[in-house]
């Protein structure tokens, strides 16, 4: 063998062995931050994946116990996801079950900035309740809405139409008042909103037919 090959050879062993020794080097360590909690809750809000937080799934699961009875019993038996939307729908179903003031109470118990979330899904949950024409169920929840979010314009149209067929004539008529301004659809809304805001201006007037809803 020449010099020449031999050293050829050890070269190549060199470079062999120096590749396998880089290989075998750990990658960088990348270290997991967990998220806080602000940030679980704005995951949550956004419809991000947050592990053992399915808000929809829980309130699916105690929905049949939204009622004057039950509910307290449900809180001390089945916790809500510790997110913004768990409060929304742990809310929800206390309005449902007509305890209007523990409703108010979890809302008011999540960050201000975040508490048009779970209004909206008191709104979402209370949304058929109004449609079902259960006015004396549907205008307490419009108006928790309405408290936290005075310019949610089909809150104000269900609160209002739900007062006016309980009577309660200056509460339907400022609610109906502020929805039109707000809403400006030339649609079956707003004629029904016009309808029975012009009943509520005839003095006089004892006719409580609700107008047809729009479909």
């Amino acid at each position: 063998m020449t010099r020449a090959h031999y050293l050829f050879g050890w070269g190549f062993v060199a470079i062999c062995g120096a590749l396998l020794l880089g290989a075998r080097q750990p990658h960088a360590r990348v270290t997991y931050q967990p998220a806080s909690t602000g940030e679980r809750n704005a995951q949550a809000t956004s419809g991000g994946a947050v592990p053992g937080a399915s808000e929809e799934q829980w309130f699916r699961r105690v929905r049949p116990y939204c009622n004057t009875v039950e509910v307290r019993v449900l809180q001390r038996q089945s916790a809500p996801p510790a997110t913004t939307r768990g409060a929304g729908y742990h809310a929800a179903c206390f309005a449902l079950a007509g305890q209007i003031d523990e409703a108010r109470r979890i809302i008011d118990s999540v960050a201000p900035n975040e508490r048009y979330v779970a209004v909206g899904i008191v709104f979402d949950v209370g949304h058929p309740v109004a449609d079902a024409g259960d006015d004396r169920s549907a205008a307490p929840i419009m108006e928790l809405v309405i408290d936290y979010w005075p310019n949610h314009y089909m809150a104000l149209y269900h609160a209002g139409m739900a007062e006016y067929m309980l009577g309660q004539r200056d509460l339907a008529r400022k609610n109906l008042a502020e929805f039109l301004r707000l809403y400006q659809e030339n649609d079956g809304w707003r004629a029904n909103g016009l309808t029975v805001l012009a009943r509520l201006d005839s003095s006089g007037t004892t006719d409580l037919r609700r107008p047809p809803e729009p479909r």
